[in-house]
């Protein structure tokens, strides 16, 4: 089932939740909506379940028109964050709840429920827990449930809001490994709720960045950390250090250091803002060409297999973030109070429109 968002717009009083969205989402495709709280992302979660009605624009299933389609006909299965399973409920009775309440003529016999319910549980792994009671499982069992129930009435489309949001950071990694070979293996159309990107960038086939209600980019978990298509998406997909700049002939400037910028050739003495993330940070005991500048070494924090360095420009303007391997640490034998030089072997300069304009 493929759904397309075309226009869509929601406001909340004098709150503008969305504002011109549109997206399409292939059959069969894994979607995560990213961004901040506040950005609209629950809310086109919510238009696309029919929980709500855009103020304009249209929501189609598979090209029809389901924009005031009710959300009980509209085949979708969703999960929440809190699970919501019912707490007077057998495990087994809450995934068998959709289909028990399903009109005579389309509920299925009690036999084909015990069937399907139990297929269900064996799939999320937890056939041997259908007589406990929500209270008895843990935060990630009762999310599993909880996908087995949205599950068990077959829809065409699954949504999902910030489903592992209330679990501890070991259980979300187990669980979102776990909804990835899920999918891999069903195939349903789905859209997540996320505020986390590592876990949009592991889980989902394709990310949409959303920001104050807009679409600030679609694209692959590669595409959305390789290639960020504005100064929004770069800050918010991992960590970046960033450099106020200016651009002149194809060249930034940061510093003493000039870097190429083919993009901006033709920008003459142009503000810029320059990104550069931690790991692409090159560090050298001497300078190497004139990419290079001085920089004095202020903490080093060992995390696991990476070892952070917190680097101060000698004028103390910014401080530089930059992560080594801990074998490249030893090589170096970089000390608190050092200095040493550093050069960006990746940057992605963005001319900054608000001083542009104001020079304007």
């Amino acid at each position: 089932m493929s759904i397309e968002i075309r226009n869509v717009s929601k406001q909340f009083g004098d709150f503008r939740a969305l504002d011109n969205v549109s997206l399409d989402v292939p059959t069969g495709e894994l979607v995560a909506l990213l961004g901040p709280s506040g950005c609209g992302k629950t809310s086109l979660l919510r238009i696309i379940a029919g929980m709500e009605t855009p103020n304009s624009g249209s929501v189609y299933f598979y090209g029809e028109d389901t924009t005031h389609t009710d959300v009980r006909e509209r085949q979708v299965g969703f999960v929440f964050q809190h699970y919501a399973l019912f707490r007077h409920m057998t495990v087994f009775e809450n995934v068998a709840f959709g289909l028990r309440v399903r009109p005579k003529k389309t509920r299925p016999a009690e036999a084909e429920i015990r069937r399907r319910v139990h297929e269900l549980l064996n799939l999320v792994q937890l056939d041997w827990l259908a007589d406990r009671y929500p209270p008895q499982l843990s935060g990630g069992q009762r999310q599993r449930i909880a996908l087995a129930r949205a599950l068990a009435v077959e829809p065409k489309v699954l949504l999902l809001d910030e489903p592992f949001g209330a679990l501890d950071a070991n259980v979300r990694k187990d669980l979102r490994r776990w909804l990835r070979r899920l999918h891999d293996e069903l195939h349903i159309t789905s859209v997540f709720v996320t505020h986390d990107q590592e876990e949009a960038l592991e889980v989902a086939d394709r990310i949409v960045v959303m920001n104050k209600g807009k679409v600030e980019q679609i694209g692959t978990p590669a595409q959305i950390y390789d290639e960020p298509a504005s100064p929004f998406v770069y800050q918010f997909i991992g960590n970046v250090n960033l450099f106020h700049s200016r651009v002149h002939a194809g060249f930034a400037r940061i510093g003493a250091a000039e870097l190429p910028v083919d993009e901006h050739a033709h920008a003459n003495e142009a503000a810029a803002l320059a990104y550069v993330r931690p790991h692409d940070i090159e560090i050298q005991r001497e300078p190497d060409g004139n990419s290079a500048f001085r920089v004095r070494v202020g903490h080093i924090h060992t995390i696991g297999p990476v070892v952070r360095l917190e680097l101060h420009r000698e004028d103390e303007s910014e401080i530089i973030e930059a992560e080594l391997s801990r074998e490249r640490h030893r090589e170096l034998q970089v000390q608190v109070g050092d200095s040493v030089w550093v050069s960006p072997r990746s940057v992605r300069v963005f001319l900054d429109e608000a001083r542009l304009e104001q020079a304007s």
